[in-house]
């Protein structure tokens, strides 16, 4: 495939933090996916949380499979705007590898523990995943991935975060965020296949739950106009035996549009900026979008989601438990650090003084926390504490 002028190229990446010689048959791109399909960090994403407790079904959507969806939809997307795929395919798949056990929750959780030792961002985690916690090589700590790949990852970033991520890699992954640039195109596209990927998902969880039904999905029009195309088309879909086929198929035509708007709107605006490199897609607007109309429907059903399943108090009760759990394990890994994993008591010095050390030991905290499953957080919860019940074993919602 002929990439575009605006395509981030392989041959031209800023490489890699710790030369290494090229593959013979694979770009540095596909060997960046093909690290982080080999990770421990990627296999763990399967027994990681979206929205429901890894126990509380087994066809609901995991880290895994979500990152999975993410990567699907973002190389249809490239391969209509002539972007890169691979490298659309490595940050799809490393997006998510930072966050913690039990989906949000866990992460607030794990925020609020280290409010006072600089915070935990899931975004940041990722990076920190693939920079150093992955212990693969010799050489080096981490995965050694490309800096486009990187870039990609890291999606979010505040001013404070990034100032340091600068004084360590000065023009580095960090800078954008301090002089308000934008990544690449495929880091865009990715972004935005984030989010169409997990609005329909939830939407399908939601219902396969039963937490929010069809009926209440009539209030959403980016959903109900499909559906009600699909009733039009076939109407035997009307019977209520026929709920999960119209559930997908209204899905799979919402997916679609939404596909086509982000390739009909990003076209657009590719014209109208006319970026010839690389470069230039730093220093213009985001370039990847949805049109105007879609984006504003996009927001309703967000905001419907929000309203009917994050905030469902079957999905608060569990999330509410979950971070109990956090808490419980941050505070007695503090107080007893060798309760933890022999390889994260092993830990280089710390230059500084008595707050540096504390600081540092919150991290490693954090990082063993981060690193866990739902399932090996119950378990580990219950060793450390003791407890069983309610609100630890597979009854935890």
């Amino acid at each position: 495939m002929t990439l575009a002028a605006y395509a981030s190229d392989a041959t031209a990446s800023r490489g890699r933090r710790f030369t290494q010689a090229p593959a013979r048959n694979r770009s540095e791109y596909q060997r960046d996916r093909d690290r982080i399909v080999h990770s421990s960090a990627f296999r763990r994403l399967v027994y990681k949380t979206q929205v429901f407790l890894n126990h509380e079904g087994d066809l609901f959507r995991t880290r895994l499979t979500h990152s999975l969806e993410v990567a699907q939809l973002g190389r249809s997307i490239a391969r209509s705007l002539q972007l890169n795929e691979d490298l659309v395919e490595a940050i799809a798949l490393a997006h998510d590898l930072g966050h913690t056990p039990f989906g949000h929750a866990g992460q607030d959780a794990l925020n609020d523990c280290m409010a006072a030792f600089g915070g935990f961002e899931h975004n940041l985690q990722s990076l920190r995943v693939v920079d150093k916690l992955e212990e693969r090589y010799p050489q080096f700590d981490g995965l050694n991935l490309t800096f486009e790949t990187r870039e990609g990852i890291l999606k979010h970033c505040s001013h404070a975060h990034a100032e340091k991520l600068e004084q360590r890699e000065p023009g580095g992954v960090g800078q954008r965020f301090l002089n308000q640039t934008q990544p690449s195109l495929e880091a865009q596209l990715c972004n935005l296949a984030d989010e169409i990927a997990y609005n329909a998902h939830d939407i399908d969880d939601g219902v396969r739950s039963g937490l929010i039904t069809l009926e209440q999905l009539q209030e959403v029009a980016l959903f109900d106009d499909f559906r009600r195309q699909a009733l039009t088309e076939f109407p035997y879909l009307r019977d209520k035996t026929q709920g999960r086929r119209l559930l997908y198929e209204a899905l799979r035509r919402m997916l679609s549009a939404q596909v086509e708007d982000v390739i009909a709107a990003s076209t657009s605006a590719l014209v109208a900026a006319a970026p010839m490199s690389v470069e230039a897609v730093r220093l213009a607007a985001p370039l990847v979008q949805f049109g105007a109309e879609m984006r504003a429907k996009s927001q309703v059903l967000k905001a419907f989601l929000l309203k009917r399943l994050y905030r469902h108090p079957q999905v608060m009760h569990s999330m509410g438990q979950a971070q109990q759990v956090v808490r419980a394990l941050f505070a007695a890994y503090q107080a007893c650090p060798q309760e933890m994993a022999e390889s994260f008591l092993v830990q280089p010095g710390v230059a500084g003084g008595a707050a540096d050390a504390i600081n540092a030991s919150a991290r490693v905290v954090a990082d063993y926390i981060a690193g866990m499953t739902d399932r090996f957080a119950l378990r580990e919860h219950e060793r450390l504490t003791g407890l069983k019940g309610a609100s630890t074993d597979a009854r935890l919602a």
